[in-house]
Formats: C-alpha cells, sequence, structure tokens
C-alpha cells in the first residue's frame, strides 16, 4: 500500500465498518473463545463470564451475518445448536491474537502516555 492509495473515501468507508465489528470486545472474546472449536450458547456463555445472554445473541447474529460464524441446529430434543468459527472466522484468529497480544505488551506505556498527556492539558481529552 503507497501513501497515495490511503485515503480512498469507499475503501475507508468499508474498512471502518469491519474494524467496527472485529473490534468490539464481545467479538473478540467470542472469535478467540470459538478458536478451541466448536461450542454450545450457554457454554460459550460461561467461558466468557460477564457477557450477558442479549449480548451474546446480538454478537453472534452479527458474526454469523458477517461469515465469520456458522450457526448448526441438531434434531434433538431439546434441539441443540453449536456455534463454530467459519474459515474466515479462523483466519481472523492471527490478527486478534496479535492485537490482543500487543495491547498486553505496550498497555503500560500507553497508561504512561495517558497521564502525561492529561498532566500537560489538564485531563481533558
Amino acid at each position: 500500500m503507497s501513501v497515495g492509495d490511503i485515503h480512498v473515501p469507499a475503501d475507508c468507508r468499508r474498512v471502518g465498518e469491519i474494524l467496527q465489528r472485529i473490534g468490539d470486545k464481545w467479538t473478540v472474546l467470542v472469535v478467540v473463545t470459538l478458536g478451541s472449536g466448536p461450542m454450545r450458547f450457554n457454554e460459550l456463555r460461561r467461558a466468557i463470564g460477564s457477557i450477558s445472554q442479549r449480548m451474546l445473541t446480538l454478537t453472534l447474529r452479527g458474526l454469523e451475518r458477517d461469515g465469520l460464524v456458522t450457526r448448526t441446529v441438531f434434531p434433538t430434543v431439546p434441539p441443540r445448536v453449536d456455534y463454530e468459527l467459519t474459515e474466515l472466522g479462523r483466519d481472523l484468529l492471527g490478527p486478534v491474537a496479535a492485537l490482543g497480544d500487543w495491547a498486553r505488551r505496550h498497555g503500560e506505556r500507553i497508561d504512561a502516555a495517558r497521564r502525561d498527556f492529561d498532566g500537560r492539558c489538564g485531563g481533558s481529552t
């Protein structure tokens, strides 16, 4: 990518929409958790811990819409529903893990920079 290619309005909108989906806190947690294999809804909810049923439902629905997760219903009584990453979703694991690692490695430096900035600017952002 060259400097001249950076600001193409249609590309910026598209990238922004996708980053909004995959940059969401719950999306990252769901994708990473499903990285170990298919899970049922309640199993996934327990694994994540602090997510509400409604938020997990909305997150899974959005990921399914974007082609990152599949939902499989098994005809049992009661019905069994499994969620699993698609090939596209599995491809997202690498970049998500890399961003998480970067954030953990540099979190203290970012905190220090924020404190410095807030000290110079009176705490307003």
